[in-house]
Order: structure tokens, then C-alpha cells, then sequence
């Protein structure tokens, strides 16, 4: 994929979200404020976390559906080290973030070591993951946790939601990374031909085990951040969030069989996505309203994306 198809794709998908801005501001005057468009940002971040890996295993060719149970086990564990251990709370998010961390290990040894598609094994770990996450915590939520620790999830930095400056950070790392380094080229070069990347001596399992790693980190990172925003624990916490993951990466341009997708195009795709949210919800139309036309979007987007390809003009 060439840097000029890149910017193709993503000048489409920018062009796209500046019409749906601007058609949202005029069907309610509440929606293009300053504290709307932070607020958006602020429930934006841990779908944001989990679609930028996400980006990296499609562009592998590969798919991780257990990114919303990890989420919600790192959730449990943060409470459960801090309320039902005693360790002290910033000990008790590391810790969660190991668990989740090591949860999405588990999903790569078995997908590189096992040989078990990413589709199977992570559809597979999804069950796992909730089920463990739901039998710790016996339906019980944990509460109660001290003013600072809402910081990561409430409050603001310069005027800007705190959780909003991490994910900017790594988008921007994941961006350089996917973009200018060996290891970045790596993937794509997975998800283009994977045997061939393997009779080139590139380290295909390695590599993958290193990206749903990386996946499981970023799970139980965006885990603790919603817990500091919604002010509790529960089981069913990032349930479905896989999919808006996947529907951010895909609209940012990233092909389902792998070779092609950038973190840019992720967070406009990411971005649209949340403002049509908002913007139809501040507008009175109802979910399913806004799940058909947010589907919509994304089969014009992918449509005008394959025009571009077979014109010859990407």
C-alpha cells in the first residue's frame, strides 16, 4: 500500500467526518460546544486504547475478540486488589494490568503456539475471560474508591481530559512505530503473505505474540481509566466494545485480511464514529437508528475505498 493510496483513503474518511460535524451541529446547538466535543473525547478513550492494537492484528491479518472481556476481568481485579487484598490502589491497577496483560499472552501463545486461528482462540478466551471476571466478582461491584484516583477518568489536564493526553500518546508512539520502524513493516509484511515473511526470516510468531500482548495491555489499560470514570466495578464492563474497535479499524482504512491499515485512519474512523453517537442521540434519533446509520457509513466508506483501488487512482 503506497503513502499516496494512504492519504487517499484517510483525506475520504476526514472529508467524511467534517460533513458529519457539520450536518450534527445543525440538528442541535448543544453539539459542536467545547465541552460536548471533550466530553465525546472522554468516552472515546478506552475504545480508542483497544482499536489502536487492534489496528496492529488486522494489519497482521489476525482479529481479537477478547479485548472487552479482558477489560472487564482487569476491572474486577482492580477492585478486588484494592478492596479484597488491601494493596494499595496504584499497586492494585498495576496489578490489573498485568493480569490483563498476561490474558492477552495467553491469547498469543495459544495462536502461535497451538496454531489456532485468531478467530477461534479469541472468540474462545472471550467466554473464558468474562466467565472468570463474572465468577470473582459473585455480581458484586466495588465502590468507593479516593478522589485522586478519579483523576485518570475525570478530570483534566491544561483543559483537557486527562484520559484524552493517554491516548494521544499512544496513538502517536503506535503511529511512528506502525509507520517508520522495522518492526512496523513486519507486520505488514505479515499480513500481505505471512509465508512469504517467514521464508524472508522475519519473526512471524514473535511478532504476534508480541501484538496480542500488547493487545491485553492496552485492554486492562483502558480498564483502569474506565473504572476511574464511571466510579465502580462490574463484571459486564466493555461488553461489545470489541466491535466498536473493529468498526473503528476498518473504517480507518485496515483490510480484514491483513497488509493494510494505519493508526491515522483509526482515529478519524474512531472519531466519526463518536460523533455520529452523540450528534443522532442529541438529535433524538434512537440506538437503532444510529447503529443502521453508523453501518451505513461504513459500507459507503469501504465501497468508495474499493472504487478508488480498481480505478487505478489510489
Amino acid at each position: 500500500m503506497t503513502l499516496r493510496s494512504l492519504i487517499r483513503h484517510e483525506t475520504l474518511l476526514a472529508l467524511l467526518l467534517v460533513l458529519a460535524l457539520v450536518v450534527l451541529s445543525f440538528q442541535s446547538d448543544r453539539f459542536f460546544t467545547v465541552a460536548n466535543l471533550l466530553n465525546q473525547g472522554r468516552l472515546m478513550t478506552e475504545t480508542g486504547l483497544i482499536a489502536i492494537a487492534m489496528t496492529f492484528i488486522i494489519a497482521t491479518g489476525g482479529i481479537d475478540l477478547s479485548v472487552g472481556s479482558i477489560l472487564g476481568l482487569a476491572a474486577i481485579m482492580t477492585g478486588v486488589f484494592w478492596h479484597n487484598l488491601g494493596l494499595p490502589l496504584p499497586v492494585a491497577a498495576l496489578a490489573a494490568i498485568a493480569v490483563g496483560t498476561l490474558a492477552g499472552l495467553g491469547n498469543g501463545l495459544i495462536i502461535t503456539r497451538f496454531r489456532v486461528p485468531p478467530l477461534i482462540a479469541t472468540l474462545a478466551t472471550l467466554a473464558l475471560y468474562r466467565g472468570l471476571a463474572e465468577g470473582i466478582s459473585q455480581a458484586r461491584s466495588v465502590r468507593g474508591y479516593p478522589d485522586w484516583f478519579y483523576v485518570l477518568g475525570q478530570g483534566e489536564v491544561l483543559g483537557v481530559p486527562t484520559q484524552l493526553w493517554v491516548l494521544l500518546v499512544v496513538a502517536v508512539v503506535a503511529s511512528i512505530i506502525l509507520a517508520y520502524t522495522r518492526w512496523g513493516r513486519t507486520v505488514y509484511a505479515i499480513g500481505s503473505n505471512e509465508v512469504a515473511a517467514r521464508f524472508s526470516g522475519l519473526s512471524v510468531e514473535k511478532t504476534k505474540l508480541l501484538l496480542y500482548t500488547a493487545s491485553g495491555f492496552t485492554s486492562a489499560l483502558a480498564a483502569v481509566i474506565f473504572v476511574s470514570r464511571v466510579s465502580t466495578t462490574r463484571s459486564d464492563m466493555g461488553t461489545g466494545i470489541e466491535l466498536d474497535a473493529i468498526t473503528a479499524v476498518v473504517l480507518g482504512g485496515a483490510s480484514i485480511f491483513g497488509g493494510r491499515g494505519t493508526i491515522l485512519g483509526t482515529v478519524i474512523g474512531l472519531c466519526l464514529i463518536q460523533a455520529l453517537k452523540n450528534g443522532l442521540s442529541l438529535a433524538g434519533i434512537t440506538g437503532d437508528g444510529t447503529i443502521m446509520l453508523i453501518g451505513a457509513v461504513l459500507i459507503l466508506a469501504i465501497l468508495a475505498s474499493n472504487l478508488f483501488e480498481r480505478s487505478g487512482t489510489r
